[in-house]
């Protein structure tokens, strides 16, 4: 029987070698937001390991747009020249090289999560002022952002659209756009972050407007035969939130702009909200979004297993499971996944005596 999970993915002119996604996840291991050995051997292990397409963390498109001090970034050509090699590499594997592009909003300026996590004050050393759409701040414990003008957002978008062509001089052939987890793009869309009254505030209409003219900007400059993506939440968690349904009309107005691809996670908003996390349960809304728009879906969160992920792609759930966490843990997951399937599938030559059975 023929394995969904090892089949290929074709996208635009994009063929990923099965689909196994490395989310993106940050490593706040960056001094001045340039890649380094740390990169080389994080990214580069899962590709050695078998991943389809690895997506490189949340890629600050400007220095206030950073989560920490030590935020990958893409504002810059040394940047973008420091990932080159890196990228080179992943292809060499046989992996596709992607990245995420993201502004941190509102959850900006924070220490790194084994540092404490704790937000730094604007007058701290190394601290900044986050900026939102409206001046609401994540928590009691958070700096309350500058709500954004007009004329902050069209720099915003530029910087989007500068690290996207950053992004494709470095190599990279997949590119996503971060509207996830409370940061700025995702706090456009939810009722409960922005409080704006001109036209990017308001009803569903207005408050996917800028999100949506950032989707479009970077559309218009990545490459016509490279796939575009964007990871959002489907839902806040939250009464009064960004919801199921709201995702479904703000993903149709994505696919209407050139998107090829929908990353569905959830959450991160607010720090009160209540998920109830379990094993695949952000993979509804991937099924939801799929079935109703007819756009491509990745599912991720908490998948973990081998025939959990292949359930997913077998009853089109979604076209593609990302592995976050599961693939920290153990970069070799796809290798051993093709073997507890029954697939014959190619270990690395160096490596190829170790190859057994899972």
């Amino acid at each position: 029987m023929t394995q969904r999970l090892f089949t290929p993915w074709q996208l635009r002119s994009v063929t990923l070698r099965n689909r196994i996604v490395m989310a993106p996840m940050c490593q706040y291991s960056t001094p001045d937001g340039v890649a380094g050995d740390w990169h080389r051997v994080h990214l580069g292990s899962r590709a050695v390991g078998g991943a389809g397409l690895i997506l490189v963390e949340a890629s600050a498109v400007s220095p206030e747009g950073r989560i920490s001090p030590q935020d990958l970034g893409i504002w810059n050509d040394a940047q973008a020249e420091a990932l080159k090699p890196i990228v080179q590499f992943l292809r060499e594997q046989g992996s596709v090289a992607g990245i995420q592009i993201a502004h941190a909003g509102r959850k900006a300026s924070t220490a790194a999560p084994f540092h404490g996590g704790q937000p730094i004050p604007p007058q701290a050393e190394k601290g900044w002022q986050p900026v939102a759409p409206s001046a609401l701040a994540f928590s009691p414990r958070h700096t309350v952002p500058r709500a954004l003008s007009t004329s902050d957002l069209h720099k915003i978008r530029d910087d989007f659209v500068a690290a996207a062509q950053r992004a494709q001089q470095a190599g990279f052939q997949v590119l996503e756009l971060h509207m996830a987890h409370g940061y700025l793009l995702h706090s456009f869309l939810s009722p409960i972050t922005n409080h704006r009254d001109d036209a990017y505030g308001g009803d569903l209409s207005g408050r996917m407007r800028f999100p949506l003219e950032v989707a479009a900007a970077v559309r218009a400059v990545w490459p016509d035969d490279l796939p575009l993506w964007v990871r959002i939440s489907a839902t806040d968690w939250v009464d009064g939130g960004w919801e199921l349904e709201q995702s479904i009309a703000f993903s149709r107005e994505l696919h209407a702009r050139g998107v090829d691809v929908v990353h569905c996670s959830s959450g991160g908003l607010t720090p009160d909200a209540q998920i109830p996390a379990g094993p695949g349960f952000q993979t509804p809304f991937a099924a939801a979004i799929r079935q109703a728009v007819g756009i491509p879906t990745v599912a991720v969160g908490l998948i973990t297993e081998a025939m959990q992920a292949e359930h997913i792609l077998v009853t089109e759930q979604a076209d593609a499971v990302a592995l976050g966490r599961e693939l920290l843990r153990n970069p070799y997951w796809p290798l051993q996944a093709a073997a507890r399937l029954g697939v014959d599938w190619p270990w690395p030559a160096a490596y190829d005596r170790a190859k057994g059975h899972y």
